[in-house]
């Protein structure tokens, strides 16, 4: 058995140097963007937060009157107790920001008028309907509760058995669509144009959507970045990102 006695040239053992020292580099340039990404997430999740937080507790008005003016002026009766909630969604990231409006009447809950309720099958006024609608609506109006009610299942107050069965029916409730007997107060996204330009809340909606910070943004990181050690800093973070600039 004959052994290969030829030396390797320095030209190949410098070829595969230069290998290694490039997949090294590779990978710790990939290293550096991970880490660099989980800072920037990170940083971005932080200020979606005190958005949100100040979306809830101090401009919930003035969003509601920016998205729908009519129901802004329908909740400033004083009878009325609503509260607006706001919550992240989305299956990427950044998430987008939904609200829901939650509100009760101090004496009693409140009553929807409905035609569906009102109306009755055996009454005149459905058989007046019927003529109004003409029969074509009418009869699609028919179907429509009876394709919800096998879709769903609980539809109706008297489907209602148990406490699980009534919070399935009042989200049905919120889901479905006035038209269709429903209350029409389902979760909806909230888009950059309904933030006010004037607070950084805007900037940072702007941030989170375009990537770009601001210079009003950028003058505000330092501080609102910070963890906050106690309750009072929480609190002027919260009011810094909500405050007229």
């Amino acid at each position: 058995m004959m052994w290969n006695d030829t030396p390797i040239s320095p030209f190949v053992l410098n070829e595969k140097e230069k290998d290694k020292q490039r997949v090294k580099r590779e990978q710790a340039a990939v290293k550096i963007q991970k880490r660099w990404w989980i800072h920037m997430t990170k940083r971005l999740f932080k200020l979606l937060k005190h958005t949100i937080r100040a979306a809830e507790y101090c401009i919930s008005y003035d969003i509601l009157k920016r998205v729908s003016p009519l129901e802004a002026e329908l909740l400033k009766e004083p009878t009325i107790q609503y509260k607006v909630r706001f919550r992240f969604a989305g299956s990427d990231f950044p998430p987008f920001i939904i609200f829901k409006i939650f509100c009760k009447s101090r004496t009693k809950t409140n009553q929807y008028i409905s035609g569906k309720k009102v109306i009755t099958s055996e009454s005149k006024a459905a058989i007046d309907a019927c003529k109004l609608m003409g029969y074509r609506m009418y009869y699609h109006q028919i179907l429509q509760d009876e394709l919800q009610n096998k879709r769903h299942g609980i539809t109706d107050e008297i489907d209602i058995a148990t406490v699980r069965d009534y919070m399935q029916y009042a989200s049905h409730m919120d889901e479905t669509p006035a038209y269709y007997g429903g209350r029409h107060n389902c979760w909806r996204r909230l888009t950059l144009e309904n933030w006010p330009r004037a607070m950084i809340v805007y900037d940072i909606m702007d941030y989170a959507q375009s990537g770009k910070v601001s210079a009003r943004l950028r003058a505000e990181l330092p501080f609102l970045l910070l963890k906050p050690q106690n309750e009072e800093t929480c609190r002027a973070q919260i009011l810094a990102v909500c405050q007229i600039r």
